[in-house]
């Protein structure tokens, strides 16, 4: 008999209720309602504001980092910090397939190519031996930089996405994208609030983006930000990022191509009121994990837990299944009880667009892909 109806009331009763669970709720329990009002009693409600610097110094203190850039969204974001990173059109970029669509949507966006490279079991996110054995086989030095040799394009950058908020073996991925003089681009989108050896995610690489949609541990119903430790990179990402607009007191000059990727002050507003919240949130979400690492530790399915020298976020909580079978009927049984769970993404060469994009063996990609299933992580 199936263990699967008692796996639905413990998170009925984690809940408590038996009717319909989300699998990420936005929580709204701060100054959401307050600085909202602000911002239209000040008619600031577009990109100007004074929600949007304070987002962005809060951000860059979360981050740690020198320098934090509001955006419209975590995809703008990495399109912006691939171009940083200096990515252009025709060249490659390493990442994996196992990720959210927007992850490779973004170097398209660049009009370069994502090569697709294996994960981790342990992280789920990029692993850096896969990424050794492929710039070994495939990697050559230039003087600007890594060359793929079989396509004879350039490899610009390196783009690890921290899986569901579970950090990325960086320390191994950082030493060998330096020796292969990638730079590495973050898509912590998934991980704020995550750490990875004490130092949060999104600051360890050349740049770091974040989201905050509407199912993200912190929302602002749209948005993201770009972090950095280059002062100069974050600068120019606040420049481009605001249509390259030469500051005038009334002319309209813009000197390049730029991007209308501001994010509104009404936006920002509730972001703050969220970032506020953030250590309750992370708490409260740590304290679910724990209890549904204790209940399912009991029952032989398998729950996904941080590595040891991180501190996951756990954004989404996931369960490992036995095979595609398990987790097929896992979902049916669960959504038909009211309580959404959801698969992890099709690998990205199986969309029409990456089909014909490289890729290495994918073992753990695959072997995840039919296995993993993320449960209810709303914080309560």
């Amino acid at each position: 008999m199936s263990k699967y109806p008692e796996v639905i009331q413990f998170i009925q009763e984690a809940y408590g209720t038996k009717e319909f669970i989300p699998l990420h709720a936005p929580h709204f329990g701060g100054n959401e309602k307050k600085y909202l009002n602000d911002t239209i009693d000040t008619t600031f409600v577009s990109s100007v504001g004074a929600y949007v610097d304070r987002f962005e110094v809060m951000m860059a203190e979360i981050s740690q980092a020198r320098k934090a850039v509001a955006l419209v969204n975590g995809t703008a974001g990495i399109q912006v910090a691939l171009r940083l990173a200096g990515v252009k059109q025709g060249d490659e970029v390493l990442t994996q397939a196992l990720t959210f669509v927007a992850t490779a949507n973004a170097i398209a966006y660049n009009g370069a190519t994502p090569v697709f490279i294996d994960v981790d079991h342990d992280t789920m996110g990029l692993s850096p031996k896969a990424v050794e054995e492929f710039l070994e086989e495939f990697g050559e030095l230039r003087e600007d930089g890594c060359y793929n040799k079989s396509t004879g394009k350039k490899i610009a950058a390196c783009v690890p996405m921290h899986t569901f908020g579970f950090p990325v073996h960086m320390d191994g991925l950082l030493a060998v994208c330096s020796k292969w003089r990638i730079p590495v681009v973050e898509d912590a989108a998934e991980s704020l609030g995550s750490e990875y050896k004490g130092k949060p995610t999104g600051s360890l690489g050349k740049l770091g983006v974040f989201s905050f949609n509407g199912n993200k541990i912190v929302t602002c119903g749209g948005g993201g930000a770009i972090v950095t430790n280059d002062v100069k990179l974050g600068e120019k990402a606040k420049y481009l990022t605001t249509t390259a607009k030469i500051p005038h007191p009334y002319e309209y000059v813009h000197d390049e191509l730029g991007y209308n990727f501001r994010m509104p002050n009404l936006n920002a507003a509730l972001a703050c009121a969220q970032l506020e919240q953030l250590r309750r949130f992370l708490d409260n979400k740590r304290s679910l994990a724990k209890e549904y690492a204790s209940y399912f530790s009991s029952n032989g399915i398998k729950f996904r837990t941080e590595t040891e020298d991180t501190k996951a976020n756990y954004w989404l909580m996931c369960v490992e299944l036995e095979n595609k079978q398990e987790r097929d009927l896992f979902l049916k049984m669960t959504n038909e009880a009211k309580v959404m769970t959801r698969p992890i993404w099709q690998l990205m060469f199986r969309l029409p667009m990456y089909q014909n994009c490289r890729k290495d063996s994918q073992q753990n990609a695959l072997f995840l892909e039919e296995r993993i299933v993320n449960i209810p992580s709303s914080v309560r």
